[in-house]
């Protein structure tokens, strides 16, 4: 074996900056130095969620050689015997360690002491951590965040008879019952579809990770994002988890003119659920929609494709009385809230407006 084939690879790299590149850009260039160059050849990272203020994310005898802040965002550079490291802090109290080091153990170690106590406990109580994507600068970003959800026992009451008899079904599934890959909750605005599906990720946090994308009509735009987020974060597929991606408000990707309107969209979604793109992934999709069953896509709702498919509606009548505790006119669960808080929007018509016509 010749010398140059024993040797670490070295990336040669050139850094060209102009008016419209900040520090942050800069600290970013010099924490890829060493390992671009082999000089540290390891690299470990995490991303953190509600990081104490007074975290440093730094591990004791660490130098501190650059730090900006702009916009929301704070960066630091630091190193130490044969390692270096990078982190990043945000507004909302997210953060990103990077490490490089000269061995993979040093790297661990590092990382390991520099994060340590930084980030705060997740409430136990009536939570689940859900992972939020969206398209970045760098590709696709998974942010994960401790949601409050109530378990369903304590919301049934909420949702019309035949709606509680479907959620109840769903609630009981384990990932060896899945037999479709598409959830489906479609009805009026405040109906309480997401507050459903919160409870959901409750009922299977213990064989299902669910995240949200909050940018859906960029996800199936994009087929390196789309790969990004159906393969997972850092996923070796040994977990054996399932995952539930939630898309919510997705009415002009699903609704029957939706091929015409959204071009490859809506054949990505369906492959992701039964196609190619799905084979060997545990993965399931729900959408919620404003839009009438009627009026959604055939190959969306055809038999086989859909785990579940549930209307969440307005409640009755007497399932309005009986929850109220007062004679009520049927209602949505957000109208119901409104009569019992006694709570109305505040709206202003201007004077030289005559009501009902058009502004």
């Amino acid at each position: 074996m010749t010398e140059t084939a024993t040797r670490p690879a070295e990336l040669p790299t050139g850094v060209y900056l102009d008016d419209t590149d900040t520090p942050c850009d800069v600290i970013d260039a010099l924490a890829l130095a060493p390992f671009s160059s082999g000089r540290e050849p390891w690299a470990r990272s995490v991303r953190l969620s509600r990081v104490r203020r007074e975290a440093t994310l730094l591990p004791p005898g660490a130098t501190v050689l650059r730090t900006a802040v702009e916009d929301g965002r704070r960066s630091l550079l630091a190193a130490g015997d044969g390692w270096t490291l990078r982190a990043v802090r945000w507004r909302d109290r997210a953060a990103h360690v990077t490490i490089t080091a000269v061995t993979d153990q040093l790297a661990r170690t590092v990382l390991s002491k520099a994060i340590r106590g930084a980030a705060e406990r997740a409430p136990s109580t009536d939570t689940v951590s859900i992972g939020f994507w969206h398209l970045g600068s760098h590709g696709g970003m998974r942010n994960p965040r401790p949601i409050a959800a109530t378990p369903w026992s304590q919301i049934r009451v909420n949702y019309p008879a035949a709606v509680g008899a479907g959620m109840d079904r769903l609630m009981a599934m384990r990932g060896a019952d899945v037999n479709g890959r598409l959830l489906l909750l479609h009805g009026p605005p405040g109906t309480g579809k997401t507050t459903a599906l919160r409870s959901l990720a409750h009922a299977w946090k213990p064989w299902c990770q669910v995240d949200c994308v909050l940018d859906p009509e960029r996800l199936f735009a994009d087929p390196a994002y789309l790969m990004r987020v159906s393969i997972g974060p850092d996923d070796d597929g040994s977990s054996g988890r399932w995952r539930l991606l939630l898309l919510e408000d997705c009415d002009e990707l699903i609704r029957a003119e939706a091929k015409h309107a959204t071009g490859q969209a809506l054949s990505r979604l369906l492959n992701l659920t039964d196609g190619m793109l799905g084979q060997g992934r545990r993965v399931l999709v729900a959408i919620t929609t404003n839009e009438n069953v009627a009026r959604l896509h055939p190959a969306v709702v055809r038999p086989g494709r859909c785990l579940a498919q549930v209307e969440v509606g307005r409640l009755s009548a007497e399932e309005a009385t009986a929850w109220m505790g007062r004679p009520a006119p049927s209602a949505t669960l957000a109208e119901l809230y409104a009569l019992r808080d006694g709570t109305s929007a505040v709206v202003t018509v201007p004077e030289d407006v005559p009501v009902g016509c058009y502004l």
